[in-house]
């Protein structure tokens, strides 16, 4: 892991359930320019375990007072989808930086809401789309950006698999649960069709738009057979390119996620990993120019702790960010909606239309 550097920014994290055990404690820890600052959770037992395992300096009860500490720079949020926006709201109204969780929302208006307070507060909000900080990804947008020319259509695929419980509790950290953890008033796994498309469709759909940009509209079909939900996706980019997306949970074969890309000047065709094997993205980049394909090696495959990273850079550094921004964030849940809508509808849907939730 790179060194520490002398400037850093001091991190407290909100939650200490199973995506801040298996991700954040660890990524502010190991992170060159963060700080695992403090924590905060309701429940006494797993809060006090997690800062004594992890080191925080501080460790809080309550999410007013450790906004109220002054040697408080940022927080990220590592809670229930339902708490990302009112938790996120409260740290810039309380002059924090904030690393919220994806999905950024879980309706179109609080997502508009929490954009207002972002720009109300002058602060810094990344929503946690860390596959954007995936090496063979951020090499796959260096040659759109700068090589491929004009993009003529893109294919993704974001399939979840029976098999990956077994496979991701062997390399996860062994994870701690509280009964008195806070939940949120409903069950999110109660309706999986909504729980599938906000725990995965986010991913996919964010993927998409690092590389294509603005989805303009969607047109969608859900299958729901045999114990799998799967999602075919016609997008329309701003763009004019073309775009399919296959979000299907739960195969029966390994975990199966990647894309297509086809371009004026070369092509891209990437393989993503479950991301707990830290494993970066096998991306092989064609260049009609030259006639051979390239891939990035991408040793570092941490992509939390590198949006970590990026998140400080930002902070600390002015730096542009790396990672997905309010309007990102808002954007995918306008996407997440429309497909929603146009599945049960049967007809094409613009995001521009949409409001509510999934």
């Amino acid at each position: 892991m790179p060194a520490k550097q002398e400037r850093r920014l001091r991190v407290g994290v909100l939650g200490a359930g199973q995506i801040a055990q298996a991700a954040h404690f660890e990524s502010c820890t190991k992170a060159a320019n963060a700080d695992l600052y403090a924590i905060c959770d309701v429940a006494d037992d797993l809060r006090e375990r997690m800062a004594i395992t992890h080191g925080a300096q501080k460790s809080y009860d309550d999410y007013d007072r450790m906004l109220a500490d002054p040697d408080l720079d940022a927080v990220i949020i590592a809670t229930a989808d339902a708490f990302h926006v009112p938790a996120s709201i409260r740290a810039l109204e309380a002059s924090k930086h904030v690393l919220c969780e994806k999905p950024v929302g879980v309706t179109v208006e609080e997502c508009l809401e929490l954009k207002a307070a972002v720009e109300k507060s002058g602060k810094v909000l990344q929503v946690g789309h860390m596959k954007r900080f995936d090496a063979g990804l951020q090499a796959a947008k260096s040659f759109i950006q700068n090589e491929m020319g004009e993009m003529v259509a893109l294919k993704a695929w974001y399939c979840d698999s029976t098999h990956r419980y077994p496979m991701t509790d062997a390399v996860q950290p062994l994870i701690v649960s509280s009964a008195n953890a806070r939940k949120p008033s409903a069950d999110p796994k109660a309706d999986l069709r909504r729980y599938y498309m906000l725990a995965h469709g986010c991913h996919l759909i964010d993927t998409a738009r690092y590389f294509a940009g603005d989805i303009v509209s969607v047109n969608a079909r859900l299958s729901e057979r045999a114990g799998i939900w799967c999602w075919f996706v016609d997008v329309e980019f701003g763009s004019g390119a073309l775009g399919h997306l296959d979000l299907t949970v739960q195969v029966r074969m390994d975990w199966h996620e990647g894309f297509q890309i086809y371009g004026k000047n070369g092509s891209i065709l990437g393989k993503t990993y479950n991301p707990w094997y830290y494993k970066t993205s096998e991306v092989d980049i064609f260049r009609e120019a030259d006639g051979a394909t390239h891939r990035v090696l991408g040793a570092d495959g941490h992509f939390y702790r590198r949006q970590v990273e990026g998140f400080a850079r930002t902070v600390l550094d002015g730096a542009p960010m790396e990672g997905a921004d309010i309007d990102d964030g808002l954007a995918c849940v306008q996407a997440m909606v429309a497909i929603a809508r146009s599945a049960e509808s049967g007809k094409a849907v613009a995001l521009s239309d949409v409001a509510g939730g999934v």
